[in-house]
């Protein structure tokens, strides 16, 4: 059975950071491009960034990119984003996704492509 679980949420002031983390199990980890969305109230759910199979190819939305960094310890078996600099436009639910892929330098931003999600965290940055 997958299980994606995230962690890491929490209340934060704009400026400040937090590390959001998503475990899994029962998947072949190396194997799939791994994912972090989110999903604001009133919203509809939004690709936040992406990272490749080995690791080596990464993509961020506009909205983020040059603040947030995502990575993943094969190791673990867990991904991670990073993020800096956050704004109260940042607030949301943020999800996990796992997409299997042959191609381990390949990445996706189609919420249809991923096959399996977490439950989510909620990220609060207050003004």
């Amino acid at each position: 059975q997958v299980q994606l679980v995230e962690s890491g949420g929490g209340l934060v002031q704009a400026g400040g950071s937090l590390r959001l983390s998503c475990t899994t199990s029962g998947l072949t980890f190396s194997m799939n491009i791994m994912a972090w969305f989110r999903q604001a109230p009133g919203k509809e759910r939004e690709f936040v960034a992406a990272i490749s199979g080995s690791g080596t190819t990464t993509l961020y939305s506009d909205s983020v990119k040059g603040r947030f960094t995502i990575s993943r310890d094969d190791a673990k078996n867990t991904v991670y984003l990073q993020m800096d600099s956050l704004k109260p436009e940042d607030t949301a639910v943020y999800y996990c996704a796992a997409d299997y892929s042959r191609w381990s330098t390949v990445v996706v931003d189609r919420e249809n492509e991923f096959d399996y999600w977490g439950q989510g965290t909620q990220v609060t940055v207050s003004s």
